[in-house]
């Protein structure tokens, strides 16, 4: 029995730890991010949306600030699917990947 006791010790450690390691993920790189979820449309202006590097169509976009751009992110713009295809980027990550995008 104290055996048991000494396996459940250590599961519940790895447990813990495991839960402490995905809380800290470190942010994707604006990069990362277009090449996974933006770039299909984005690379090419696909149902308009705006180009990467196109920094007057970005300025456009953007000229209500950055948290209005990721509140149309995360509910869908036009043929933009909610999230954009990045349906597990922080606020953070979508601000990053807007930056990179427009410069």
């Amino acid at each position: 029995m104290q055996g048991y006791g000494i396996f459940m010790k250590k599961l519940i450690s790895v447990v813990i730890l495991s839960i402490v390691a995905f809380s800290v993920q470190a942010e994707r790189t604006g990069e990362e991010i277009y090449s996974k979820s933006c770039t299909f449309c984005h690379s090419t202006g696909v149902a308009g949306a705006p180009k990467k590097g196109d920094a007057a169509a970005w300025n456009t976009r953007l000229e209500q600030g950055v948290d209005a751009a990721i509140a149309s992110i995360k509910t869908g713009k036009g043929a933009m699917p909610p999230k954009g295809m990045c349906n597990d980027c922080s606020d953070a990550e979508y601000k990053i990947a807007i930056d990179y995008m427009k410069n």
